[in-house]
């Protein structure tokens, strides 16, 4: 259903010099010296930000996902068609009924600490991310659990993992192997039993790379190694986060380099290998360097959103949150991370992504209508907008999103709102929406982000359109108009009906206003020629090698 839904010198051996000749040794010849250990094999990358949260489960933030996919394994992965692919899973076996689903977990599987990846293992790390995530507390919510007593997932040796549901969860396998953060990453029980809302004190992981917590420096390197004891998925074709993970490089070492020109000139001397978002005025000078690639590998795109605060004035009051969606232009918001390249970017984008099943014009008007600053500050101060302070919070180190952050402090001030404009890194920005606290105790009333499409084919990836109070991202809204449509939407019996519950949810969404929907664009990364193997979809390490 969710298919449909989506897009229908290996080791040189050195001999000794056992002994030469004997005359030779007579007359005071030397022994061959050995040949020198070989230079690790390095590949040089510059992510997107520094890596604020290196727990991938109490964050949704990329970079710390790009991070997870380095050390941690996943049970099932998706490959390029968005189709769910066993990873650490064997085999796996559904009753006819299908309220009895079994794993079995492949051999060879080890934590980075030596220990044997068990069934209790995956139970925990799969408990603690479907506290966090969206369609993970879906699944939870239908498995049959006896009062008290968490049944519903079971170990009942170390290679098996059982569920039990009250009724078919048919998206359990995409569930498991979704890359929509955040992504149900397999740890160690003592640490997966640390409180979802809390990270881990730990980066003991179980995929192809080990993390090097001693060589980190925060605000400008992040170095893995390649973890020897990996064995990794026997057949299936390596594609996206599926297959198997091959590390063809002994440390991978992450640079953070906020200034676009520092990273531009690393990568065209040579001091880099990989730059994941080259903004878009300096593309066409990477393009005519012939020792560079600019690809775009995720055709899903990126989705830009205004998030709102709503647990506080003034964005507590959806009269006012839906008084903006009359000044947005995505067209501005999109020339200012891109460029004026329209092929890079679209604007008249609703809550869902762009040919995909669900995306759909319902209500869109709100959005393509003439903009008119007079008209949003009249319907502003119609729904009660008094001068409250709105803090903007901005990741000044982070390119695109501190675009998207100055055109949306503009439109602001356009329609006359109190604006406190704080630039800051976006690890404080990470940290500081963390905080429910009102902007008078340090709090906030708006930032900005971007989703990967894929993170918003449908109600049951995307988190920022859940509207369940507290238990919500960031943002937190209460919305049960949006939650009831999300349940049927689920319950649907075919994709013509969950067609039109989506354009149900569309039209609520701009009634509720979660966020403000601020376009899509495409982003190429940049590589030099001699990488080959590079995958497409997310920034993967494993199949990358040096021609």
């Amino acid at each position: 259903m969710f298919r449909r839904q989506l897009l229908n010198g290996a080791a040189a051996i050195v001999a000794g010099a056992t002994g030469l000749p004997r005359l030779a040794q007579a007359q005071g010849a030397a022994a061959p010296a050995a040949p020198a250990p070989a230079a690790p094999r390095v590949l040089k990358f510059i992510p997107q930000a520094d890596l604020a949260v290196a727990d991938p489960i109490i964050t949704t933030a990329y970079v710390s996902r790009n991070h997870g996919y380095l050390i941690w394994d996943t049970l099932y992965g998706f490959d390029q068609d968005y189709k769910p692919q066993p990873q650490m899973v064997q085999a796996h076996t559904v009753s006819p009924d299908g309220l009895q689903v079994t794993l079995t977990l492949r051999d060879g599987l080890k934590f980075h600490d030596g220990a044997p990846v068990t069934a209790k293992d995956c139970v925990a790390s799969i408990r603690r991310w479907a506290a966090r995530d969206a369609l993970g507390q879906v699944m939870v919510a239908t498995l049959a659990e006896e009062a008290g007593k968490p049944t519903g997932i079971a170990a009942p040796d170390d290679k098996t993992i059982t569920f039990s549901f009250k009724k078919p969860f048919p998206l359990l396998f995409e569930a498991l192997g979704k890359p929509a953060t955040p992504v149900c990453f397999i740890m160690p029980e003592r640490l997966a039993k640390t409180d979802p809302s809390v990270p881990v004190k730990e980066m003991i992981g179980s995929g192809p790379f080990r993390f090097k917590a001693d060589e980190r420096v925060p605000g400008a390197k992040i170095v893995y190694e390649r973890f020897a004891d990996y064995v990794p998925r026997s057949g299936g074709d390596i594609s996206w986060t599926a297959g198997p993970k091959k590390a063809n490089f002994d440390r991978i070492e992450w640079t953070v380099m906020p200034d676009a020109a520092t990273a531009s000139n690393a990568l065209q001397n040579g001091e880099a290998d990989w730059w994941e978002q080259p903004p878009g005025d300096l593309q066409a000078l990477l393009r005519r360097n012939r020792n560079i690639n600019l690809e775009i590998q995720d055709p899903t795109g990126l989705m830009a959103i205004a998030r709102f605060n709503h647990l506080h004035p003034p964005f507590n009051n959806p009269a006012i949150r839906r008084a903006l969606l009359g000044a947005v232009n995505q067209a501005d918001f999109m020339t200012a991370v891109i460029g004026t390249d329209k092929s890079l970017w679209r604007e008249n984008v609703g809550i869902f992504t762009p040919d995909t099943p669900l995306a759909n014009d319902a209500g869109m008007e709100v959005l393509t209508s003439p903009r008119d600053y007079e008209k949003v500050k009249r319907d502003l101060a119609a729904a009660g907008y008094k001068g409250e302070k709105v803090v903007l919070i901005a990741a000044a180190d982070f390119p695109s999103l501190n675009a998207l952050a100055q055109v949306g402090h503009d439109m602001l001030k356009k329609c006359g709102m109190n604006v406190e404009f704080v630039s800051t890194d976006w690890g404080s920005v990470v940290q500081r929406r963390a905080s429910k606290e009102p902007v008078e105790k340090g709090g906030w009333s708006m930032f900005f982000t971007f989703w990967a499409g894929v993170d918003m084919f449908n109600p049951g990836v995307q988190q920022a359109l859940r509207g369940h109070g507290q238990s919500a991202w960031f943002g937190w809204p209460t919305a049960p108009k949006l939650e009831e449509l999300r349940t049927a939407w689920f319950e649907a019996p075919d994709l013509a009906a969950q067609q039109e519950i989506a354009r149900k949810i569309q039209l609520q969404a701009f009634e509720d206003v979660p966020y403000l929907p601020c376009g899509q664009y495409f982003q190429a990364w940049a590589y030099r020629r001699n990488l080959s193997g590079v995958l497409k979809g997310l920034p993967m390490f494993w199949n990358v090698q040096r021609s």
